[in-house]
Order: C-alpha cells, then sequence, then structure tokens
C-alpha cells in the first residue's frame, strides 16, 4: 500500500526546525506545522508532480498543514500554461493563511505574460477580503515590474492600497524599499510627499537603510524624512 502525503511528510518531520519556524509564522497555529524544512517541501512537490493524484491534490482546499499549502505553492510554480497557472491561484490565494507561504510562489509562466499579468494584479490588489491575495499582487508587482517594465503608476497602485493588517503594510514598506533601490527618482517622491500612511512610510525608511542597493548619501537623505 502507498503512503499518503501526510505520511511521507512525518517521515521528513524535524521537530527543532517546527519550533523555530513556528516562530516565524504566528498567524499559523503551530499544531498545523509539521516541520519539514524548505528544500525537501519542493523536491517532494517536483516528484509530487509527476504523479497522477496532484490533479486531487490542487483540489483539496483547505489543506490542514501548513506545508500542504507550500506544496500546493510550489505544485503552481511548475505550471507551463499561463491561464491554467491563474486559475489555480484564483483558487488557492483565498485560502493562504502566513507570509512565508504567499512569498514562497513565483510562478515563472507569469514572466512571459506581463501585459495580461497586470489585469490580474488589479484585482488581487484590491481584493478585501483576502489579506495573501493582496500581498501577492504587490508582490508580482515587485518582482516583474520594477526594472524593465517599470511605470510610475505601479508604486501609486501599491501606495493606495489602504489597509491595517500588518502584512500588507509591511509589503508596502518592502515594495517601496526595493523600488528606492532600483527606480529611485521616482519613488523617493513618494516619501518626500508623505504619500505613505506613517508606520509605512518610516518602515520603507528603515528597510532602505538596510539596504545595500542603496548609497549611503541616499541612505543619509532618507534618514531626515522620517515621520513622527
Amino acid at each position: 500500500m502507498e503512503k499518503t502525503i501526510l505520511e511521507q511528510l512525518f517521515e521528513l518531520q524535524d521537530l527543532s526546525y517546527k519550533d523555530f519556524h513556528a516562530k516565524l509564522i504566528p498567524t499559523v497555529n503551530p499544531d498545523a506545522i509539521i516541520g519539514v524544512r524548505t528544500p525537501q517541501l519542493r523536491k517532494f512537490a517536483k516528484e509530487f508532480a509527476k504523479t497522477p493524484e496532484v490533479s486531487e491534490f490542487l483540489k483539496e482546499l483547505p489543506h490542514a498543514y501548513y506545508e500542504e499549502n507550500n506544496i500546493h505553492g510550489f505544485l503552481i510554480e511548475q505550471i507551463k500554461d499561463y491561464d491554467m497557472c491563474i486559475k489555480a491561484l484564483n483558487e488557492f490565494l483565498p485560502f493562504i493563511d502566513n507570509w512565508a507561504t504567499c512569498d514562497m510562489m513565483s510562478p515563472k509562466i507569469l514572466k512571459k505574460h506581463l501585459p495580461e499579468l497586470l489585469e490580474e494584479i488589479k484585482g488581487w490588489i484590491r481584493s478585501e477580503q483576502h489579506i495573501y491575495a493582496v500581498r501577492f499582487g504587490i508582490k508580482m508587482l515587485m518582482d516583474f515590474y520594477l526594472e524593465e517594465f517599470f511605470e510610475e503608476k505601479y508604486l501609486e497602485w501599491v501606495a493606495k492600497v489602504q489597509s491595517e493588517e500588518y502584512y500588507i503594510k509591511m509589503m508596502q514598506a518592502w515594495y517601496f524599499a526595493t523600488a528606492l533601490a532600483k527606480q529611485y527618482d521616482s519613488a523617493v517622491r513618494y516619501i518626500e510627499e508623505e504619500r505613505l500612511e506613517i508606520w509605512t512610510h518610516n518602515k520603507t525608511i528603515q528597510k532602505a537603510v538596510e539596504s545595500y542597493r542603496i548609497t549611503k548619501e541616499q541612505k543619509e537623505y532618507l534618514k531626515t524624512l522620517k515621520r513622527k
């Protein structure tokens, strides 16, 4: 008799890693964390993707365990058809319950469809019910649209997101800190003109000052723009 997915995952369990990792993802019940390291999960997902059981697994939402969610995300990353990938993402995003699962996903196929992806991103960042759909949308703008395909309007999209959710505000700050590293002249205006909520404004400056990609002079200037 073949072992179930959970039986295989529990065989990979590392209890010290489980205890350590549980502290990093406080939104997840520790009892829902098995304790499997990410490289092992990625390897597991790569092999699991070749089996006939994978299509059923992708329909089994919500999953009971954090690791099952991560495997789900890694399986989505392997989808090579854009429309199928978007469908799978839209089915999965409402069930994500932590920043780590959200941030691990970056399907390569999306990069080949950047014009179409923008419409999906608009929907994700406007989501009022799903924290991690918003976070994922901002992350996609950060991953794919801050270099060659950058337009200033994307800064406005992120700045306009209004939320008291910590994991959304933190992603906004991460986005703007990255924008300061890659598109400084455009991004710094949002700090100078105080276009971001105070906490996000100051967190952006903090993260930018910690970055090795921003010059010493830029860091010193940004420090003068902190708000009380």
